[in-house]
């Protein structure tokens, strides 16, 4: 038996010899998405399907699916809604609670056993690119890890054995660089915490440059900006972007180029973005990116809102985060 609230301000109750006081206290824990889809356009049953997998949407009969009430369910069923409709199908949105067939336990271990299998096969995956991972490799992995767990709404068995698969990985693939470079003169081992100098004033390879270091090479860096001319630098600090600094300009390189080719970063989004970089920062138009005139529009607007330089980083720092998450 099955208590429905229609979301559409009808309210409909099944009850069939039932204390509706105890119903009323689990009313509405759950959100269903009923749904009829038409035979054409034959495209629209595949593109549901694969949005209910994606949002963690359980199957309770062929066309009716589950998820746990919640803000983010009402806007993903909302969203799959609209699309059956504009299609000329039927969907009904419905707060609802369970009273007889499967209990609320039921229900939580069949997302359970939905997350677990996901987790599996990330595990099977991890396991497969362990010998020789990339960085593709790895980021495809984090990337099915995080939909994973965004989908995991009670803590499957299998999630931190998921995760512990990826960082074997992670760890095998960090060692293979070390051993590949080592003795080649590419600073492999990254730093951790050191102090990371470069001129006040940052503007776009410098900024570009910090989000870099913080995000890909350094991830407890600490930033000092300093007058162009005249500083010098204390025991441990890095320089970079400056005149004689440890990294900077080579040869028609910007510091962004040279960080990711001396920190050896195979990755072709951050590749992507060091070629924009280069067009803004050396100005000889040697890559022509479509997203490079905006990328510098936002850039001086950053350097026009702000004149203080952590605050420019913070704010470079959304804008190539974003960039980042585009092309990867």
């Amino acid at each position: 038996m099955l208590l429905v609230n229609l979301l559409n301000d009808t309210v409909v109750i099944m009850v069939d010899s039932v204390d509706t006081t105890q119903v009323a206290i689990e009313e509405g824990r759950w959100l269903l998405l009923i749904h009829q889809i038409p035979p054409k356009p034959d495209y629209l049953r595949v593109k549901v399907r694969r949005r209910l997998q994606q949002i963690g949407a359980v199957p309770l009969k062929n066309s009716v699916y589950v998820l746990p009430r919640s803000d983010d369910a009402m806007e993903d069923f909302q969203w799959l809604r609209r699309v059956v409709v504009d299609d000329g199908g039927e969907a009904t949105i419905c707060a609802a609670s369970f009273i007889n067939g499967p209990n609320n336990q039921e229900v939580e271990s069949m997302f359970r056993a939905q997350s677990d299998v996901e987790y599996g096969e990330i595990i099977d995956a991890a396991r497969i690119a362990e010998t020789h991972p990339t960085d593709a490799d790895i980021r495809r992995l984090n990337r099915r890890l995080a939909q994973a767990q965004a989908c995991d709404f009670f803590k499957a068995k299998r999630a931190e054995a998921a995760a512990r698969a990826i960082d074997n990985v992670e760890n095998n693939h960090a060692q293979r660089q070390r051993v590949e470079h080592a003795g080649t003169g590419v600073d492999s081992a990254h730093p951790r915490g050191d102090t990371w100098v470069t001129r006040t004033g940052v503007f776009v390879d410098r900024i570009a440059s910090a989000w870099l270091i913080k995000r890909f090479i350094d991830d407890a860096a600490q930033f000092k900006f300093v007058p162009a001319k005249g500083y010098r630098p204390k025991p441990g600090e890095l320089r970079f972007d400056m005149f004689e600094g440890e990294f900077t300009h080579e040869g028609d390189k910007c510091t962004f180029e040279v960080l990711i080719t001396r920190f050896a970063i195979a990755d072709p989004a951050l590749h992507a973005i060091a070629e924009i970089i280069h067009d803004i920062d050396c100005k000889d138009d040697k890559y022509r990116r479509d997203e490079t005139a905006g990328v510098e529009s936002v850039i001086r607007g950053i350097a026009i809102a702000y004149t203080d330089d952590t605050a420019r980083v913070e704010a470079g720092t959304t804008l190539f985060n974003g960039l980042y998450a585009a092309f990867e």
